[in-house]
């Protein structure tokens, strides 16, 4: 472990900054969640490693039980209703950390990560041991962003992966739609995951962000989400869009990896992604990318979202395929478009199924959908 050294700022100060940069008015359930973040802080950045075990102390607990355990310190489980700022606030704390050994991941995409894993270790005794101790070995703290289990062989991993994470020191701080007593709430063989519910309670201060305002969505209806035709006016409104859901530091401009492929990207950043819409629909797309997309960002930037017809019913099949996917997940699309929905397209190949297209489209301008959460 790197030595930890002298933090620049808290939790609390960055929160206290970011509010006069950015005009922010304070809001009394994000300060209580900042409080909870910057104890958690100090009690990270205090931290000493224990002294080395004595040879009998090794023996004894070779005999015991074969398991080196480390207390970790008590983490952070933050969940409320979308919009409320729960991500922005885990990356202030994520950020302020003054250590190397830190880990900031979505939950999907860690789950993810673990499966690779598994198959990599595939034949080793005890596989998930082992992906436990390399998560360890390059993090104290694990920050997973929108826990949400709805995968049977996601919510079969958790408890034995949890307990091992823990075992290791690791704290872990995490957000979510959901209460732990929620996760996986019809799921198939939800008994079995019920030890990671109890694990996460007793290892997590569970945390309600219960603050009436739903920013994001106060940002989404300042503006139109759907703008035509295209024009300077419509990509700068994307620019606006993107600018004020992300932050500089988080924000990127190269390729996603998606399914092991890269996709180029106009930008992305913070549960956000700005695509071209010839790149994610003009270039050959599975219906898998698209889902995984999907379950990737909680908000889509489409530009140059272009008229079609039968001459181009490949392009158009794909644009389909990208509106059931991110409309099933409540992703969130702002798009510059060449014509408003109904006049999108003009053939008769798909005109069937593009109605469903032309009514999703519609519907995700308003405020249901724009209030609904994502679902990862």
């Amino acid at each position: 472990m790197q030595a930890t050294s002298i933090p620049e700022t808290t939790p609390q100060e960055a929160y206290r900054s970011a509010l006069r940069r950015q005009h922010f008015k304070p809001d009394p359930a994000q300060a209580e969640a900042v409080d909870e973040l910057t104890r958690l802080f100090h009690e990270l950045i205090d931290w000493r490693p224990p002294p080395p075990p004595t040879l009998a102390a090794r023996l004894l607990e070779r005999v015991r039980s074969n398991k080196q355990t480390l207390e970790p310190i008590r983490g952070l489980y933050l969940w409320g209703s979308v919009g409320r700022g729960k991500t922005w606030l885990m990356d202030l704390f994520f950020d302020a950390l003054p250590f190397a050994e830190k880990q900031r991941v979505h939950f999907h995409r860690f789950m993810q990560g673990v499966h690779a894993d598994l198959a990599r270790l595939k034949g080793r005794l005890n596989p998930l041991q082992e992906v436990a101790s390399e998560t360890a070995a390059r993090c104290r703290v694990l920050c997973l962003d929108e826990m949400q289990v709805n995968d049977i062989t996601d919510a079969m991993l958790m408890g034995g992966l949890l307990e091992a994470l823990f075992e290791r020191g690791v704290t872990l701080v995490t957000t979510s739609n959901i209460a732990p007593d929620g996760l996986y709430r019809s799921g198939i063989q939800r008994d079995r995951f019920t030890p990671a519910i109890a694990l996460i309670k007793q290892h997590c201060q569970v945390l309600e962000l219960a603050s009436p305002t739903d920013y994001r969505l106060r940002r989404l209806e300042q503006a139109p989400v759907y703008a035509t035709p295209l024009d300077h006016k419509a990509e700068s409104l994307l620019a606006d869009y993107f600018a004020d859901m992300t932050t500089p530091e988080h924000r990127r401009h190269e390729p996603i990896i998606v399914n092991d492929r890269d996709i180029p990207t106009l930008a992305w950043g913070d549960g956000v992604v700005w695509l071209d819409f010839d790149v994610i629909c003009q270039l050959p797309r599975s219906k898998l990318d698209y889902v995984e997309l999907a379950r990737l960002f909680h908000t889509l930037l489409l530009s140059n979202l272009r008229c079609l017809d039968d001459e181009r019913s490949n392009i158009a099949h794909r644009l389909i395929t990208l509106i059931d996917a991110v409309y099933d997940c409540n992703v969130k699309l702002m798009a510059s478009a060449e014509a408003p929905p109904t006049q999108l397209y003009s053939g008769n190949d798909l005109a069937f199924e593009f109605q469903r297209t032309v009514s999703r489209l519609i519907e995700m301008q308003s405020h249901d959908y724009l209030a609904k959460p994502h679902l990862a």
